[in-house]
């Protein structure tokens, strides 16, 4: 299996879930790192812990970074991922609240090539949903669902275009998944094209506070 973890948990609250994550590195695409909706005003000592563990435990650690759909300046953009870098030796970065829109393709365009200048890699863009097509040729990774298992299990459809693409181009991350129906997740999202996944059990607001149960043995 290959997995997407934000794991939005501050690792002094949740030690024992941090810990199960680090000894799954192995099963996992990547790690996304969350200190403050970003990363913060300083170097979090936790946080920099945990992200040379689970280096050490061969996980790909990326930043998180908030686009505003777009409207953020790139330069905070930039600056954010430059941080996340220098305070946490992030491999990549993870987009999130990206826009859709044709439209704003071109500006996305110029930001990821901004980004992989700084040596970000991969890019993950996270739109929840299918964008227009030429998103997938910018990115390493596309989120093109997120959202409740309720919807993914009832309303998911996806165009057309996505079946030209590999599957480990794709990720769904999928929240409010029955613990027992987790290893089912993970199954449902290769079959509907894509390779990587990240479902939990938890809940809005937080749906990313809690690891998954795949991860932390469920799936095994």
């Amino acid at each position: 299996m290959s997995l997407l973890i934000p794991l939005y948990v501050h690792p002094a609250v949740d030690p024992a879930a941090w810990h199960r994550l680090i000894e799954a590195a192995d099963r996992t695409y990547a790690v996304v790192l969350n200190p403050a909706d970003g990363p913060g005003g300083a170097a979090d000592p936790a946080f920099v812990s945990a992200a040379g563990a689970l280096r050490g435990a061969g996980a790909r650690v990326l930043g998180y970074v908030d686009t505003d759909y777009g409207t953020r300046p790139a330069v905070d953009v930039t600056a954010d991922a430059a941080r996340h870098r220098e305070w946490y030796a992030t491999d990549g970065c993870f987009l999130d609240r990206v826009s859709a829109a044709g439209d704003a393709l071109s500006a996305y365009r110029k930001l990821v090539r901004a980004l992989r200048r700084q040596g970000a890699s991969p890019v993950v863009l996270n739109p929840g949903v299918h964008p227009a097509p030429g998103y997938a040729r910018i990115a390493d990774l596309l989120v093109t669902f997120e959202g409740p298992w309720s919807t993914y299990v009832s309303a998911f459809s996806r165009p057309d275009w996505t079946t030209r693409c590999p599957p480990d181009r794709f990720c769904h991350l999928v929240y409010g998944v029955p613990e027992a129906l987790a290893p089912l997740a993970v199954r449902t999202a290769h079959e509907r094209g894509a390779a990587v996944s990240g479902p939990v059990t938890g809940k809005p607001p937080n749906p990313w506070a809690r690891l998954t149960p795949v991860l932390s043995g469920a799936g095994r």
